[in-house]
């Protein structure tokens, strides 16, 4: 599913105009995203928690040239902890 996809389902489920979702789903995500430079820990109740982790560095390898290391900056990554019901719906369980 596509983000234009999602705007026409939610505009033809509650009927408000395609621009108008395009525009709060825009910001919505928006948002999420400036909590998240922020450091901020982002949940949605029953969907699920958006967490800054930080990686630590480390060294890696090139598999085509083994010996050659190259050493692999500690970074920021978004994790995504899916919530009950969502988790029950995607698995089944």
């Amino acid at each position: 599913m596509t983000k234009r996809d999602l705007v026409v389902r939610v505009s033809g489920e509650t009927g408000v105009h395609q621009t108008n979702v395009a525009k709060v789903l825009d910001r919505c995500l928006q948002g999420i995203v400036e909590s998240l430079a922020k450091g901020e820990t982002v949940e949605f109740r029953n969907f699920g928690v958006f967490k800054l982790q930080t990686r630590k560095s480390r060294v890696g390898r090139n598999p085509n040239r083994p010996e050659n290391t190259v050493v692999i900056p500690e970074r920021r990554v978004v994790k995504f902890k899916p919530g009950k019901i969502m988790r029950r719906m995607v698995t089944g369980i």
